[in-house]
């Protein structure tokens, strides 16, 4: 694309963006889940970013359309992920039936609402700042399948110690890279991770036998606090 073509990003800033991504994932199990602090951790992050974002935007006006902050490609992106959605919302309920494990309660619906914010900060970090600068560093020549292999291990290893929600963001996130470097657009992939995730959740994860376990996983991903509210 030719706002791709008229950017000139160093690979040395494309590391420095990657470290900072590993330290951000390595500050999820010491802050979130070693000192249980969800709430600070997350603000903190999300400001930190959103900072960083501001200001490489007025370095560079056209980074946020690069890295797929764009609403021109939206549907084609929403197109091409269409059948595997709903191929995962179906592989999802078979296995929530098959260990009855689906607990549809209604709140799933502000989950649906609000999950896909997260999810698009999640997109951002791990698949356009990592899958995306691998693929575009200058002096890395690494194969499109090896790319995304790696983002996908990474994306899968922040789930931890959650062994379902390590396979199934792996398997997600290589679905989500392989989309990414097709078409760049995190709007898109926002949506889809925070629908996909929430339904996950929801039929997978959250065994009727196990809700506060489960309780515990949402409170790692997405923070609520004492009243039901959620940031």
């Amino acid at each position: 694309m030719k706002v791709e073509r008229e950017l000139q990003i160093t690979d040395r800033r494309r590391y420095f963006e990657m470290g900072a991504v590993v330290l951000t994932a390595l500050g999820k199990f010491v802050f979130m889940d070693l000192l249980n602090w969800r709430f600070a951790f997350v603000a903190v992050a999300v400001l930190g970013w959103t900072i960083y974002v501001i200001y490489r935007k007025k370095q560079q006006p056209t980074l946020p359309n690069y890295w797929g902050f764009r609403k021109d490609t939206f549907w084609h992106a929403i197109r091409l992920m269409m059948p595997f959605g709903l191929l995962s919302v179906v592989a999802f309920c078979a296995i929530g039936w098959y260990q009855d494990s689906i607990n549809l309660i209604w709140h799933i619906l502000p989950i649906l609402i609000s999950y896909p914010i997260w999810g698009t900060i999640q997109q951002f970090l791990i698949i356009a700042l990592v899958a995306g600068n691998l693929h575009d560093m200058k002096s890395l020549h690494a194969p499109k399948f090896v790319i995304i292999l790696v983002t996908a291990l990474l994306f899968s290893l922040v789930h931890f110690p959650s062994y379902w929600l390590m396979l199934g963001t792996f398997l997600l996130a290589l679905f989500y890279g392989y989309i990414y470097l097709k078409v760049k657009n995190l709007y898109a992939l926002g949506l889809f991770h925070g629908w996909l995730g929430a339904l996950f959740y929801y039929t997978v994860v959250n065994c009727k036998q196990k809700k506060n376990e489960t309780i515990k996983h949402l409170n790692n991903t997405f923070i609520i606090n004492n009243s039901g509210t959620k940031f």
